[in-house]
């Protein structure tokens, strides 16, 4: 009896539960992660290259399942041969559909950006809308994507809640909603609006880039104080800088025509479909 309970008394103390977040040290915490996330990602921007509001608009339908990066090798081309929505609404689909090919999912995405510029054609005088409540009306179109369009094409505050975001908000407890709509609203109240764009290009910037979803670089990451999921990943600094991904990691990012800020601040620009990448800088 005597050993069992030395025994038992050399084992570790159990942990005390942990205190509850109060509603204002989550915002404070948000608030603080986003302001650090700003330092680390100054040159932040959508990542899809566009020139114009149709060419976003297209291209962020076109995203849907792949990569920045596969439709910014892709869009080229069809731009250069459709390069308004009357041009696309009258093309002909396997023609489209050959153009897009690379991206995947080609036939419903042709009948997607097809449906649109066919729509913007007929409904909005061959001009993409900047309201909300008129681009989720397009084929294809739904919050995620009007909110892209909104903050980037127009200057319209929103929240993209794409896979990157809803993963790391929930990683960070900022909110354990799943659906994308919950997220937003959930997200959109610890913020105030003029920060909801930029917040949105911090947050997919890291998760790309840092806060990988199989291998996060704990290490690595500039807010690992701040992480309540810290130790998911790499914690050892020189293993998780392994893991650091596009220009923190020396390698090309997703867009062929970057911003000159993101090339100042040492982004490399992406090979166009078909190139050889560029060997990485650095680890």
């Amino acid at each position: 009896m005597k050993k069992a309970a030395a025994a038992k008394s050399d084992k570790p103390p159990k942990k005390a539960a942990a205190k509850p977040e109060s509603r204002t040290a989550l915002v404070r915490r948000a608030r603080r992660i986003n302001r650090e996330l700003a330092e680390v990602y100054p040159y932040a921007h959508p990542e899809l290259d566009f020139e114009n509001p149709f060419q976003l608009l297209v291209a962020t339908v076109m995203s849907a399942q792949t990569t920045d990066l596969r439709v910014n090798q892709t869009t080229p081309a069809l731009f250069a041969r459709y390069p308004t929505p009357e041009d696309l609404a009258a093309a002909n689909p396997e023609d489209v559909e050959e153009l897009i090919r690379p991206t995947g999912f080609f036939r419903a995405k042709t009948k997607s950006i097809m449906g649109l510029a066919a729509a913007l054609r007929d409904e909005f005088g061959g001009e993409v809308p900047g309201r909300l409540e008129d681009l989720v009306k397009l084929p294809g179109v739904g919050r995620k994507t009007a909110f892209v369009v909104m903050g980037n094409a127009f200057g319209r505050p929103g929240i993209t809640v794409d896979t990157h975001f809803g993963r790391l908000v929930r990683r960070w407890k900022w909110t354990e909603e799943t659906d994308p709509d919950k997220v937003e609203k959930a997200i959109g109240e610890l913020f105030p609006k003029s920060d909801w764009t930029m917040l949105s290009h911090h947050v997919i910037f890291h998760g790309r880039r840092i806060c990988h979803a199989r291998k996060p670089a704990c290490g690595a990451c500039p807010i690992a104080p701040l992480c309540p999921a810290y130790g998911e990943g790499e914690t050892d600094p020189e293993k998780a800088k392994k893991l650091l991904k596009y220009e923190k990691g020396g390698f090309p990012g997703q867009r062929l025509k970057p911003p000159q800020s993101y090339l100042d601040a040492g982004g490399i620009p992406a090979p166009p479909l078909g190139a050889t990448a560029p060997p990485a800088t650095g680890e």
